[in-house]
């Protein structure tokens, strides 16, 4: 029986390469809103810090703290993680690198969490990152399987997701085509990838947010 291979080398390199994005970045580049909403650049990246130094127990404790308001809590991590200047924040990010701390989950989640949220830094700063496929379609496979959290199955559900740059097809019913990246930013909420994709169940896709 085939063993799923461990996430935790490439969420370390993809961590080493959007910090070595990150530096040298201007204080407006540094503000700006990132594709999480509500959410700054800095603050992104802040939330990034935050989970990679959390454990599970951790968790359960800020969580309670928080009043078992999920948000309220990632806001506080957030906001003690930017209370400084974004060079406080970088340094943050940087000391948990090579960390494999997490909050409770599994683990393709994390690597979900490395990816797409260095996409949500990346994109509005214009910063193009070749991904490695494998860990794009694996995290496809993932979300579009999935509701946790982000809601992947409930946008995926009832169609076929074809990329049009990868060896990938999944699901059944009206096909959505585009490249990998694309697909899996739309499965995960993020509307600035639509305009990649194209096939008759693309309005399906992006009609549920």
């Amino acid at each position: 029986m085939a063993t799923t291979p461990d996430p935790w080398g490439t969420i370390h390199r993809e961590r080493r390469a959007l910090l070595a994005d990150m530096e040298g970045l201007t204080p407006g580049q540094w503000a700006t809103p990132s594709l999480c909403v509500g959410r700054t650049v800095q603050d992104t990246l802040a939330h990034m810090a935050a989970t990679a130094r959390m454990t599970p127990a951790g968790f359960f404790l800020k969580l309670a703290r928080s009043g078992f308001r999920f948000e309220a809590m990632t806001a506080r991590e957030i906001a003690e993680l930017t209370a400084g200047t974004p060079a406080d924040t970088l340094d943050a990010f940087r000391a948990r690198l090579d960390s494999v701390s997490h909050p409770p989950g599994p683990v393709d989640s994390w690597l979900g969490e490395t990816v797409v949220h260095a996409e949500d830094i990346r994109r509005p700063l214009g910063i193009v990152r070749a991904y490695p496929t494998e860990a794009l379609t694996r995290l496809a496979d993932f979300y579009r399987r999935s509701n946790l959290i982000v809601g992947g199955k409930r946008r995926a559900a009832g169609l076929t997701l074809r990329a049009t740059d990868a060896d990938w097809t999944a699901g059944t019913g009206p096909e959505v085509r585009g490249p990998i990246l694309a697909l899996l930013l739309a499965v995960t909420g993020r509307r600035i990838a639509h305009g990649e994709l194209e096939g008759e169940g693309t309005p399906t896709l992006t009609g549920r947010g």
